[in-house]
């Protein structure tokens, strides 16, 4: 059950959710204890990182945490998917401005005493058109393409920097053809699927139906996972709406994006991806280098402290810590920084809600009346009951500050699925077999957890039965 232990006040719930990456820094049972009780909503397995015995290791030791402490989060399995790097070196080499190098996609040597230097991709030399600009290694070298033909391809050092071994390859504008899928991530997939973790990130998407061939593997596998697509190149922007519209939750990956487009439009990309998220009812995050500097500081830079605001104040569903929480210093204060920025934005929003999202059906406008008469009574709750998981997720997209939404559930698979969506508050309980006393019960549970207390006043969203009939209700009522 996703609830906090009863000694925490009511005051802790939080609209914006936090994930952290697991790694060396909180591996640890102790560390990770720490980091569950102060407030993480899902643990990332970064599987460019992992083997499958530290993968299953990982998952088996955080389910008995949460057992331990009484509070559950979810698991993301963010697979690596294909990636372009440069092959090994004898050396690190110092490159120079101006000098020739050669990208050897499919093998061979030196010629005229040019650098060589291998590329696990064999497609390079058909893709790159003279004057592409390569970016390697997070962009701290810059190449521009002279030639290129199927073996070779030539390029003039732009910006220089010591090259090591296997490193990242970006090119931008470049329409490249990988699979969505390559061995090792499906066999990352199948261990996945077997421990039955909650989402799987797909790795550098560029159209839909890279979604659906991942659909297509988890529906093979029976599994009930939800994918998250990550936004990381210029081919998924210009199909930013229909990549969301064929997952379950986008990631904004500001690393290799960052790398991709120019800077300046790194937060516009931002906005437009968590308002398109928001307008299409999927949970966005947004990651990568939020605290970067704490990964050796105890403290933030005020950048990075607007960076949190910024995100929060945009309502994005989470955010999300990496370095910071694999090898950093600091795992369990970057925690607390963003809790504490999250819930300083939180606490300074008036009442409002997203009245520009578009209502399709008639229960999507029952859900509107809840939120416009939560806000209406003051601090009220709002309490749904759901088995699929697709009524918070519509409340959520209305983004009603100041407005907690306890979802209950009886399915373990949608509670988890919930502890991504931005403000809801999910609680996992047996069902009764009347709406009267399901309501009951969701009271009783938020008394005895500390949520509520007696006499608050909650909008209940729920079915009854009138001549025979199933209608779908609204309620207000108080906590008794």
């Amino acid at each position: 059950m996703n609830s906090t232990p009863a000694t925490l006040p009511k005051q802790a719930y939080r609209h914006t959710k936090i994930i952290f990456t697991l790694g060396p820094a909180s591996a640890e049972e102790g560390m990770m204890e720490q980091l569950i009780l102060a407030g993480v909503d899902v643990c990332r397995l970064n599987m460019a990182h992992a083997d499958h015995t530290w993968t299953r290791t990982m998952i088996k030791r955080v389910r008995e945490v949460c057992l331990r402490t009484g509070r559950q989060i979810a698991i993301l399995m963010d697979v690596k998917g294909p990636e372009i790097r440069t092959g090994d070196l004898a050396s690190p080499v110092e490159l120079v401005a101006g000098q020739l190098i050669d990208l050897l996609p499919q093998g061979g040597g030196s010629e005229d005493g040019i650098l060589a230097v291998p590329v696990n991709y064999p497609g390079l030399g058909r893709d790159v058109p003279a004057g592409t600009m390569v970016l390697v290694d997070s962009g701290l070298i810059r190449l521009e393409v002279l030639s290129a033909v199927a073996t070779r391809v030539r390029c003039r050092v732009i910006v220089p920097a010591k090259l090591g071994n296997r490193r990242h390859i970006n090119l931008p504008g470049v329409k490249v053809r990988l699979p969505a899928l390559t061995a090792k991530d499906r066999a990352d997939i199948a261990v996945g699927v077997e421990e039955k973790i909650d989402f799987f990130a797909l790795s550098f998407v560029r159209e839909a139906d890279d979604i659906d061939i991942l659909r297509r593997v988890l529906s093979e596998a029976s599994s009930s996972a939800r994918i998250v697509a990550k936004i990381e190149d210029q081919s998924a922007i210009a199909n930013l709406d229909e990549i969301i519209s064929a997952s379950d939750a986008v990631m904004v990956a500001r690393g290799d994006l960052g790398i991709e487009v120019p800077m300046e439009d790194l937060p516009l990309i931002q906005k437009r991806t968590v308002d398109a998220c928001i307008r299409l009812r999927k949970p966005v995050i947004v990651a990568t280098h939020m605290l970067e500097s704490m990964i050796s500081s105890p403290v933030p830079t005020r950048a990075e402290v607007s960076d949190i605001a910024t995100a929060v104040w945009s309502t994005a569903d989470a955010i999300m810590l990496s370095g910071e929480t694999t090898t950093g210093l600091y795992p369990l204060e970057c925690v607390q920084v963003m809790k504490k920025i999250a819930g300083r934005m939180e606490g300074s929003a008036t009442k409002g809600y997203n009245n520009s999202l578009p209502l399709k059906t008639h229960k999507d406008r029952l859900l509107r009346s809840a939120v416009t008469l939560a806000q209406e009574i003051g601090d009220a709750g709002i309490v749904v009951f759901t088995r699929s998981g697709l009524l918070p997720q519509t409340l959520a997209a209305l983004r009603a500050w100041r407005c907690p939404i306890y979802a209950f559930t009886d399915d373990p698979v949608v509670f988890r699925h919930m502890l991504l969506m931005w403000g809801v508050e999910p609680f996992l309980i047996e069902f009764a077999t009347g709406p009267e006393q399901c309501i009951r019960d969701a009271f009783a549970y938020l008394l005895r957890r500390g949520w509520v207390k007696t006499g608050d006043w909650m909008v209940v969203v729920t079915n009854a039965l009138a001549s025979e009939k199933t209608i779908d209700t609204i309620q207000m009522r108080p906590v008794e």
